[in-house]
């Protein structure tokens, strides 16, 4: 089993960065694939970023590529979102998810463990 839990998150103008940070705990990180997801206020969680074991393979939402960057410390036990050109479209509740595997997945559902969240709110 494995514990998350997100940081970074913040209020930030139109244009400007954050970098998101998820430290997990309680199993051997390199075994699980993770991902990000956001959640805006009513509206479903959706995906964001993945990455596999390694940080070789990665995928983003269409909305996000070219901005976004996923990578991962497995020995911080640590998965990053650095978030550039943020727009106001961007502000949503953060999470981070893991799936022990070594493959990388993009549906909510595949993932088992979640951490708490962080809010990222982005002013125009």
């Amino acid at each position: 089993q494995v514990q998350l839990v997100e940081t970074g998150g913040g209020l930030v103008q139109a244009g400007g960065s954050l970098r998101l940070s998820c430290a997990a705990s309680g199993s051997t990180f390199s075994w699980y694939a993770m991902g990000w997801f956001r959640q805006a206020p009513g509206k479903e969680r959706e995906f964001v970023a993945a990455i596999n074991w390694s940080g070789g393979s990665t995928k983003y939402a269409d909305s996000v590529k070219g901005r976004f960057t996923i990578s991962r410390d497995n020995a911080k036990n640590t998965v990053y979102l650095q978030m550039d050109s943020l727009k106001p479209e961007d502000t949503a509740v953060y999470y981070c998810g893991a799936r022990y595997s070594r493959a990388l997945f993009v549906g909510q559902y595949e993932y088992n463990y979640w951490g708490q969240g962080t809010q990222v709110t982005v002013s125009s």
